[in-house]
């Protein structure tokens, strides 16, 4: 078995098999993410809402967007982001607007019952940080490395598609 260069000692399937640790744990991750804002909303008995439209109420935020600029930003992962979208307009968490530029295209923004759900996802996250924090969980210093590293596998997999066309 050969060695992976630039990692002494470590052969490709050592690095095989974290990486694909690593995949099942963003995963894993993602998926306890919509338990825990899912929990947070029942626990307030806000049960009009999912966890995936809280999240991309939270994401959202303070800013005027395109189904299309939900995706190319980041705020949205999914496929069915006009359903979301239809069904948050319907319930009035998010007013919509056709583009005066482009008529085909719908700005959307946060009503003032969408700004709610906002913060009790913003507030929820704070919390969280505070107990990872007071827990020492994980200190500044290992989350800026996470992040970092995670930034860099997001432009590996990025440049991957780019390279496909």
């Amino acid at each position: 078995m050969s060695i992976h260069a630039g990692v002494p000692g470590r052969t490709r399937h050592d690095i095989l098999s974290e990486y694909l640790d690593t995949l099942a744990l963003v995963e894993r991750l993602h998926r306890l993410l919509l338990d825990v804002i899912k929990d947070e909303f029942e626990r307030l008995g806000v049960l009009d809402i999912n966890a995936v439209q809280a999240l991309l109420l939270f994401n959202i935020g303070d800013n005027e967007v395109t189904a299309g600029e939900l995706k190319s930003r980041g705020y949205y992962q999914g496929s069915n982001v006009s359903y979301n979208l239809k069904k948050l307009v319907e319930m009035e968490y998010m007013h919509h607007q056709k583009c005066a530029i482009d008529r085909r295209s719908v700005r959307v923004r946060l009503t003032a019952k969408g700004r709610e759900v906002r913060a009790i996802v913003a507030g929820l996250f704070h919390r969280q940080a505070q107990g990872i924090g007071d827990q020492r969980l994980i200190d500044l210093a290992m989350l800026t490395e996470v992040n970092h590293t995670l930034r860099r596998v997001e432009r590996y997999w990025g440049d991957q598609i780019r390279y496909i066309y």
